[in-house]
């Protein structure tokens, strides 16, 4: 039996109501520029007093990266570790 994760985010949405407040110029021409390729946002991670750490996932959420502050898009798969959802 497993033990229920509490919420981190303390009842914040995964992606904000405005999230280009929390993304760089930078950040911003990559994400619009991915999502002609399929690619969405899939959350932002806001940790206090530290940069958001913005993920986003493929069309068929097979493949998920981070944008970086510079606008790169790292694909590489042991950056975090999702938690399941409930």
């Amino acid at each position: 039996m497993t033990t229920p994760r509490l919420e981190k985010r303390m009842g914040h949405p995964p992606i904000p109501e405005r999230p280009t407040e929390f993304l760089t110029d930078l950040q911003r021409i990559a994400l619009t520029r991915i999502e002609n390729f399929g690619w969405k946002l899939k959350f932002i991670r806001r940790p206090l007093f530290q940069t958001p750490l913005v993920v986003v996932e493929n069309a068929v959420g097979k493949k998920i990266g981070v944008l970086e502050e510079d606008g790169e898009l790292n694909l590489k798969t042991e950056i975090f570790t999702l938690r399941e959802s409930a």
